[in-house]
């Protein structure tokens, strides 16, 4: 290993597109459906339909930054060009210890699918995460190639299960399914666009990689434009099943998609269901782990981190310091989940502070790198205002982030007492010399 040198530009087109789509198209295509319809009835096509184009210039904000200011450091580099060095750091670090939690997170979602459609043991589901943990560090640690080649049959294949699910539905699709078209009213779908904001959340994460990307300009902005169609019209169409056959209320909201494949592929439906829930996460983690890597990079490379954090292979060019503190942190989380000491809920939760945050540290330097450009600037507000609408409804996982910064200013703090010690002794030994 080395400490020295610089990340391979190894992604191109078709896996910029991949690694956007892995990382925006999460478990939330299984559940979410089902649970916005049951609040706002068919006019729930309506918050879908708001929110596949609201993100479009969600997306094209982390597109044009990635586009202009390539580097590992994503989000936390634009907003230390747009601010201040620290705060960028705050930012990155928010980001680091997110993806340590959501990343299990997401495994423990994937395999609960998979043990739901075998019926394996709570043990099984625990391995079963840890092997997709592990699997998507050994993708991530023999470089973006590699991974971005994993990425595109990955997402091939979850898309070609939903289009599969969405066309099979199709028979089943009665116009009854949609009277009353707004059983709740418009309150209604506003509380549904809200849920399904969280489906949209992810484009960031993609900016970690953009300095390995061949040709920025192309990659980012292209790609990210290509992934937000697709995963708007995705979400969108199986939406539109899960209404359009009545597949959600009550227990069944949960697990619309499971109802919706069942008819099509009868019992065997719930194995189907299973084995995408483990690529949709799995590709979901990839892109993440990805991201949180090339930023501990980052994050040392700047002295913000520990220095073997910006350890790369000699071989691979790719950052097995950050691959390493992941893996460390995958094995707490997991141990702590199995010996029941934290839940599955309480870890959902604990990370949505330090994502939103990170989003709209990215939107706000957005604002100001992008002033010369009136379309820049007006995304980037737009997105910025949607993002801390959402904030205030995070709770008590804001302390997550709170913990996080005051454990940065401490370290932060005490790095300058070090720095200044030596230099205030120089001048004493100056002043005794003249003396």
């Amino acid at each position: 290993m080395e400490t020295t040198g610089k990340l391979k530009k190894s992604i191109g087109l078709p896996q910029a597109v991949a690694l956007y789509i892995g990382a925006v198209l999460g478990s939330g295509v299984l559940l979410v459906p089902g649970l916005a319809a049951e609040i706002a009835g068919p006019a729930s096509l309506l918050a879908w339909a708001i929110m596949a184009v609201l993100v479009l210039p969600m997306a094209l904000v982390m597109g044009l930054l990635s586009a202009r200011f390539p580097n590992a450091g994503g989000v936390a580099y634009f907003v230390s060009r747009a601010f201040h060095p620290k705060t960028g750091s705050l930012i990155g670090w928010f980001f680091l210890m997110a993806v340590p939690i959501g990343a299990p997170v997401a495994a423990l979602t994937g395999a609960g699918y998979m043990a739901a459609a075998f019926g394996l043991s709570r043990g099984a589901v625990i391995a079963t995460a840890a092997i997709m943990l592990g699997c998507a560090l050994l993708v991530n640690f023999l470089g973006m190639k590699v991974a971005g080649m994993v990425q595109v049959a990955v997402v091939a294949a979850i898309a070609s299960v939903l289009l599969t699910a969405v066309v099979g539905a199709v028979p089943s699709i009665e116009k009854a399914h949609f009277v009353p078209f707004m059983p709740h009213g418009w309150a209604s779908v506003g509380q549904a666009a809200a849920l399904l904001f969280w489906c949209f959340i992810g484009w960031e994460a993609v900016s970690h990689l953009s300095e390995e990307f061949v040709d920025p300009q192309r990659e980012a902005v292209k790609g990210v434009s290509v992934a937000a169609v697709i995963v708007g019209l995705l979400y969108f169409f199986t939406a539109f099943a899960t209404v359009g056959t009545g597949s959600y209320g009550a227990f069944a909201s949960s697990v619309s998609l499971v109802l919706i494949i069942e008819r099509l592929f009868g019992t065997s439906g719930a194995i189907v269901v299973g084995i995408t829930g483990i690529f949709i996460c799995t590709a979901t983690i990839i892109a993440y782990i990805g991201a949180a890597s090339r930023l501990a990079y980052a994050l040392a490379k700047e002295g913000m981190a520990p220095e073997w954090f910006s350890r790369l292979s000699a071989r691979q060019g790719t950052p097995v310091g950050g691959l390493l503190f992941l893996a460390a942190c995958f094995a707490l989380v997991l141990t702590l989940y199995s010996t029941e000491i934290i839940s599955l809920k309480t870890l959902i939760q604990l990370p949505n502070a330090t994502f939103i945050l990170t989003y709209l540290g990215g939107c706000a330097a957005g604002i100001r790198l992008l002033r010369d450009s009136r379309l820049g600037m007006g995304i980037s507000w737009l997105s910025f205002l949607l993002t801390a609408a959402v904030f205030p409804f995070t709770g008590w996982s804001m302390l997550y982030p709170l913990t996080i910064a005051v454990f940065c200013w401490l370290s932060w703090h005490f790095q300058k007492k070090i720095q200044v010690k030596p230099e205030d002794k120089r001048n004493s030994e100056k002043s005794s010399c003249s003396q």
